[in-house]
């Protein structure tokens, strides 16, 4: 996607949480794999409401599309080195949510994370995933080896 129209779309995306339309996101995302992309840029919007949507969003979209959601993993990773707590966090709560394999042994990395609510965020998602069997990703990267 295009850099002008990726910041487009962010806006219209995070205007959209803001007002509480997450199902108007919802289909955006259903429609567009590559909306997935967008959503570590989508956890950097300075409003609450945005990123607690993004949160929702993945929510059902866990529900709705569970093979799609690790399309949003590699927009992710990056925020698990950011300096604030609040975006490491954030990061490994879709993470968590998404739940795949990868996504997981991602988060290990933050068990020892010098803020304590990410460490507590981690540990939760990663006891829960350890009793949660996960959907294989989309690309199959899930498979054992």
């Amino acid at each position: 996607m295009k850099k002008d129209f990726n910041i487009d779309m962010l806006q219209v995306i995070g205007d959209f949480l803001e007002l509480g339309h997450v199902e108007n996101i919802v289909a955006m995302f259903k429609q567009d794999r590559n909306l997935y992309s967008l959503t570590g840029d989508l956890l950097r919007d300075e409003r609450f409401t945005v990123r607690l949507g993004i949160g929702v969003l993945f929510e059902e979209l866990a529900i709705i599309h569970p093979q799609e959601i690790s399309l949003a993993t590699p927009s992710l990773l990056p925020l698990l080195q950011e300096q604030n707590p609040i975006l490491r966090g954030e990061a490994a709560t879709i993470l968590g949510i998404i739940g795949s394999r990868d996504a997981l042994e991602q988060l290990v990395k933050l068990k020892d994370d010098p803020d304590f609510q990410v460490r507590e965020i981690v540990t939760d998602i990663l006891h829960q995933g350890a009793e949660t069997p996960q959907p294989e990703s989309p690309s199959g990267n899930d498979e054992p080896s």
